[in-house]
């Protein structure tokens, strides 16, 4: 008697329009109850999933709306949910599914705005507010309003399921950068993150996916994709110096890389600057960092507390207080130099004060210290993550 073959089958394709679905392992609070952050630490679980990333990498999550939220909506239209309309690529569903999963129903967009104002009986301060000359003014108009209150505040526009839906943007799914090596912890993936609340016009807001992975995702599929950041990987030699510059959650690459090169035994030399509100109840990873100083991962760890004492301490300014050994990182010892955070300030003043410990250790005029840095750009020595 011989054994039936078993056709073999082929393997699920996950791809970015079909994402993986995920388990949430691990939803554990970072932050202190003091803490005026709400700063989580995910771990999910990708058995099975056959993609790979790489430390500097993101992974995009797809996540879907606040229910409450959907159904306020819904109630605000004086419709039922039941409803059916298009999805962004055209098949039907109702209207409550999509927009539970399919459109953006946060922020409002132009389309929509300029929808109210020609719909509503008494929308004048919108109508001047679209002017072309007025976009300054609308944002600040905008700011911490949401369809909501649009549609709550004028109630005799009037929209068909379909035309309202017509008039929202696909929900996209929100980059995280990994905090974790799959080196070492082969079948997970973890996050960092500040769950967003905010209350404005008397409502509590909520971001989207820190939200949804915050207080909703413990009992459904989490969907992920990779996203590859070519440009912040580590350096290609284990045995490159590196300096790296993460405050809040921006520090997720770096823990990723400590346990990557813990694991792949990387002689080069490790230097973080972390940067948050409190030391007390705001140092993420706190334990995991002076741990991987007691084993010597860690060469170097500097931490700014800005509200620990009356002036404000950031990272930039534990910066200036080491120049001359980061000048010596780098222009001796050709060390990598690595920034992950908020775009608008922190990167900026980091960059700032890069440039000038490099003009002022390496004895340079402002024009010859920018050179310099575009240098270690273009050498992808100074690599950065920003948003």
């Amino acid at each position: 008697m011989h054994a039936e073959t078993i056709p073999a089958v082929a393997p699920l394709r996950y791809t970015r329009a079909n994402p993986f679905p995920a388990r949430m392992l691990v939803n554990r609070r970072l932050s202190g109850s003091e803490s005026e952050k709400d700063t989580r630490h995910f771990e999910l679980d990708l058995t099975g999933w056959g993609l790979s990333f790489e430390v500097g990498d993101s992974l995009a999550v797809y996540p879907t709306n606040n229910p409450q939220l959907v159904d306020e909506i819904i109630h605000a239209l004086g419709l039922t949910g039941h409803e059916d309309v298009p999805r962004p690529r055209g098949e039907s569903t109702s209207l409550r599914e999509a927009l539970l999963r399919d459109y953006s129903i946060t922020q409002p967009t132009p389309k929509f705005l300029r929808a109210i104002a020609q719909r509503a009986s008494a929308a004048p301060t919108l109508s001047y507010l679209l002017a072309p000359d007025r976009k300054q003014d609308l944002e600040t108009y905008l700011w911490g309003m949401e369809i909501i209150d649009f549609i709550s505040e004028h109630p005799s526009a009037r929209f068909t399921p379909q035309e309202f839906v017509a008039l929202l943007t696909k929900l996209q799914p929100r980059l995280y950068s990994v905090a974790s090596s799959l080196n070492a912890y082969p079948d997970q993936v973890h996050f960092i993150v500040d769950v967003v609340r905010y209350e404005s016009n008397g409502r509590l807001r909520k971001g989207v996916a820190s939200s949804f992975l915050a207080e909703r995702a413990d009992d459904v599929p989490v969907p992920v994709f990779p996203s590859v950041a070519k440009h912040f990987h580590l350096p290609d030699d284990p045995d490159t110096p590196i300096i790296m510059v993460g405050p809040g959650t921006g520090v997720a690459p770096f823990r990723a890389y400590l346990q990557e090169r813990k694991v792949t035994g990387a002689k080069g030399k490790n230097w973080l600057f972390f940067g948050s509100q409190h030391e007390i109840c705001d140092f993420a990873y706190g334990e995991e960092f002076n741990a991987f100083m007691k084993e010597g991962i860690l060469t170097r760890l500097d931490c700014a507390w800005s509200r620990d004492q009356p002036e404000k301490i950031y990272v930039q300014h534990r910066m200036k207080e080491n120049a001359g050994e980061i000048w010596n990182w780098i222009d001796a010892e050709g060390a990598h130099f690595f920034v992950c955070g908020d775009a608008r300030r922190m990167a900026k003043d980091v960059d700032a004060t890069l440039r000038k410990i490099v003009q002022e250790q390496g004895g340079k005029s402002v024009e010859q210290a920018n050179e310099y840095v575009e240098k270690l750009k273009s050498d992808k020595r100074y690599k950065r993550d920003v948003y």
